[in-house]
């Protein structure tokens, strides 16, 4: 399974693609998208929008992931990531992607072991994990952490939705009355 994770940003968006074997996580590729700020809201979305869709086609993953964006303190830069969010919506849903979406601390957890940790301890893991020469980029980074994420929480989701699924499928052949099971 090839996996795409995003790190999206007004100002630079994050990507990182991995491939999953069992176990085994290899690094394909990543890179950082900078918007140029001197250009109208609407063109920098479309400089995110474009360059995700040419990342896509590039490296042809089999699914996304991504971020979940919550309120920070400053309610207009929240508004302006949830548009550049969009676009990158956007793009990956226009190439047919399945975006998966995890919270910071679901990722934090998943690459580091801790939820609250910092940054550089993210990059750090992140080169150990995927056996990379030197610390990525902190887009780069935490794009690849989102697909690394992934790659630890999907086969869990899996199995429960298997498990889910094998549970209703059951009751759906017994019926219940009166708090008695007819077969």
């Amino acid at each position: 399974m090839r996996i795409l994770g995003v790190d999206p940003g007004l100002r630079r968006t994050g990507f990182g693609v991995i491939e999953v074997r069992g176990s085994k996580l290899t690094y394909v590729a990543s890179g950082t998208i900078v918007v140029p700020t001197d250009v109208t809201l609407p063109l920098r979305l479309k400089v995110i929008l474009d360059n995700l869709r040419e990342v896509v086609e590039q490296h042809q993953p089999d699914v996304s992931a991504m971020e979940i964006v919550f309120m920070n303190t400053n309610p207009a830069s929240t508004l302006l990531l949830g548009q550049a969010r969009g676009a990158a919506l956007c793009a990956l849903a226009d190439r047919g992607l399945a975006v998966h979406e995890y919270t910071a601390l679901q990722i934090k957890k998943s690459v580091v072991g801790a939820g609250r940790a910092a940054k550089e301890q993210v990059q750090m893991m992140v080169q150990r994990l995927l056996n990379l020469d030197g610390i990525p980029a902190p887009d780069s980074a935490d794009a690849l952490a989102c697909a690394i994420c992934h790659a630890h929480i999907s086969p869990i989701s899996e199995k429960i939705a298997e498990l889910n699924y094998a549970a209703r499928s059951s009751r759906g052949r017994t019926k219940v009355r009166a708090g008695r099971m007819l077969g």
